[in-house]
């Protein structure tokens, strides 16, 4: 049996799916404050917690005419303010990880300096020996990070030409680095 809880969710909600959007402001002051200490008993931080519950009352209102049983309202939308402070510890897990690996990849590559600044002057050294129009299409795709799509744009080229010229330049360099000993 719906509680009166239950019921007085029930019929804002249905008073929301009618359009009645004065609705919304009863909804909002009564659960609130409860999504910001759900998130808040989540992600432990009251600032991201309200931010959580605004991202979560934007969902509910993106999907409230979805809701086809309206006594669950509550079930409902604890479960959108749950999955989005999940999805925000998810992001704070893989951004420490990025930054563990990055002071990592930092230490290692101190370690490694010399060693890269060796490689990449074989390597500068390589790219000057490569045909013209190889040349080219390394230099913009790796050193000035264009696409294959603008390449061939800029070359008045199909995307299937540069494609082949980066693949054919890649395959030369690999030849020549592996005649110089610079292949791991």
């Amino acid at each position: 049996m719906p509680t009166k809880q239950n019921q007085s969710d029930a019929f804002l909600i249905q008073r929301l799916q009618s359009g009645d959007k004065n609705a919304l402001t009863f909804l909002v002051k009564k659960w609130h404050k409860l999504f910001c200490e759900k998130a808040y008993w989540l992600v432990k931080d009251k600032d991201i917690a309200k931010d959580i519950a605004q991202e979560s009352w934007l969902v509910i209102m993106d999907k409230i005419n979805n809701l086809k049983n309206p006594e669950q309202f509550k079930y409902w939308a604890y479960r959108i303010v749950v999955n989005k402070s999940t999805d925000w510890l998810r992001l704070q897990s893989r951004q420490r990880k990025k930054t563990v690996k990055l002071i990592i990849d930092i230490k290692s590559d101190d370690d490694n300096y010399s060693e890269n600044q060796q490689l990449k002057s074989a390597m500068s050294k390589a790219i000057k020996d490569l045909p013209h129009n190889q040349k080219v299409v390394i230099q913009l795709f790796y050193l000035q990070e264009f696409s294959l799509k603008q390449i061939g744009k800029m070359l008045d080229i199909s995307v299937g030409t540069a494609k082949s010229r980066l693949f054919y330049a890649r395959e030369k360099l690999k030849i020549i680095l592996k005649t110089r000993n610079y292949e791991n």
